[in-house]
């Protein structure tokens, strides 16, 4: 393994850019690299140089896609996710599927297929009625600590135990075509997904640089990972 690693986290304007650029320079000191860059850009130049490429973001498709077109990033972007380790956070891995519901419909990246859909106006948690026989209407978003089950063993998951909560903020969720790609679940008024792997791709609906040590360990695990990965 190499013990120098690039990292570009892309700036499009959405977000959480820093507080994730923060996060992956701490959690450098998890890792087994002796020198890691961690860079926030939109040059596509040092995009496609970088080892490693994070895609971030919050707040809303229509916006999310409409500057990464703006700003001429959209080749650089599905460039890097077909050949060197990539991770999308939050709608950054919204972003990788093929349409969003989100404001009355958005094309996305089209790099894993499946949806972005709302959760239900009317959500109830359904632990709650079957323990009291009454329904507990949950809020919309998503917001706060839930435990994510590991779906498959993967390098991400490295000394993450099965079940550890991590940081959610989200009023849409992810339903990939096939069940093949589906990393990581949680329960939210109904089983939802909450991370992706697909070869080099991981993404997570959660946000790791909220996550305490366990969103710093995740980042540590993709700085360290080579991109490997086959079900």
């Amino acid at each position: 393994m190499s013990k120098h690693t690039t990292v570009a986290v892309i700036d499009y304007g959405m977000g959480n850019l820093h507080s994730v650029a923060k996060a992956l320079e701490h959690a450098t000191s998890f890792t087994d690299n002796t020198s890691v860059k961690v860079i926030v850009t939109a040059d596509k130049q040092q995009i496609h140089n970088a080892d490693r490429v994070v895609l971030p973001g919050v707040g809303a498709m229509r916006d999310c896609m409409g500057e990464m077109q703006r700003l001429e990033l959209i080749d650089a972007i599905k460039e890097s996710a077909a050949n060197k380790p990539f991770l999308g956070v939050c709608i950054g891995m919204q972003a990788l599927l093929t349409h969003s519901d989100e404001n009355n419909g958005v094309d996305c990246l089209d790099i894993i297929p499946g949806d972005v859909k709302r959760f239900a106006e009317n959500l109830s948690d359904a632990s709650a009625a079957n323990e009291r026989l009454t329904f507990d209407r949950l809020k919309i978003p998503h917001m706060g600590w839930n435990q994510v089950n590991q779906q498959i063993k993967h390098p991400l998951w490295h000394n993450i135990p099965q079940n550890q909560r991590f940081y959610f903020v989200h009023s849409y969720f992810v339903i990939p075509k096939t069940p093949e790609p589906i990393a990581g679940s949680t329960t939210y008024g109904h089983p939802l997904c909450v991370a992706l792997a697909q070869e080099n791709i991981f993404a997570t609906q959660f946000h790791p640089e909220k996550s305490a040590d366990a969103g710093l360990q995740l980042f540590a695990n993709f700085i360290d990972w080579n991109g490997s990965y086959s079900t």
